[in-house]
């Protein structure tokens, strides 16, 4: 009896010892969950950008938007979001819709393919892989390894382990304090953004023909939507 004893206290504590981490682990990442208390927990994650952008007029392709930042978080932006169910595009996407994804509450991991190798992208593609309003794609340029997006909001790292990449999604992903379109859809709708055949990326500068930032809602009832500009409401 006190051999067993000694048996079921040692495999107590091998169960305990196995499970203290995970517990913490969940404690940890329940930090970053949004709250009443808490709208916005990203403010808690060290090196997270933040910019107030109002909901972005809508854009044609191929008209173009001179963003403000690279990769950018929020602005004027494509009338048809990227699809954001969980995709992973192999190869970069046009950056008029995948902001307008993230109008739409998603988040959007890149990276540059120069400068992320081995382990680290099927690393990245766990944390989308299935994972609704998510998105992820090479991203040529970047002046760091991986940035991840959010609507005003946007974190650059160095490591696709960084803990961080992890706290800015729990925190951010469909998070309805910090995005105009709470409760959009992240799904393809027919006759819009194809995700098999995504618009290309466009690495060259800006002409001047591109919408500036600083453009505001047009005044009047919203155009249809085959006009070139209109209101974010969609």
């Amino acid at each position: 009896m006190i051999g067993a004893a000694v048996v079921i206290i040692g495999l107590i504590g091998v169960i305990a010892y196995n499970l203290a981490p995970k517990v913490s682990e969940r404690a940890e990442a329940q930090r970053y969950v949004p709250t009443a208390d808490n709208p916005d927990p990203s403010t808690m994650i060290d090196g997270v950008e933040t910019i107030d952008y109002p909901a972005g007029t809508h854009v044609q392709a191929p008209q173009r938007v001179a963003y403000d930042q690279n990769p950018p978080m929020g602005g004027p932006h494509d009338q048809y979001w990227a699809t954001c169910t969980g995709t992973i595009y192999p190869e970069p996407i046009r950056t008029e819709n995948a902001v307008h994804s993230l109008e739409h509450g998603a988040v959007w991991i890149t990276y540059d393919p120069q400068k992320v190798a081995g382990n680290e992208v099927p690393t990245l593609e766990t944390k989308v892989d299935g994972q609704p309003y998510t998105l992820m794609s090479p991203y040529p340029g970047l002046p760091s390894p991986i940035s991840v997006q959010s609507w005003g909001h946007r974190l650059a790292l160095d490591d696709s382990e960084d803990d961080r990449l992890d706290q800015f999604i729990t925190a951010l992903r469909r998070n309805p304090n910090t995005h105009p379109e709470a409760g959009a859809t992240c799904s393809t709708t027919p006759g819009s953004f194809d995700p098999s055949a995504p618009p290309p990326f466009d690495a060259s500068v800006p002409g001047p023909d591109a919408v500036p930032m600083a453009i505001g809602p047009q005044p009047g009832p919203a155009p249809a939507m085959g006009s070139n500009l209109g209101p974010g409401n969609g």
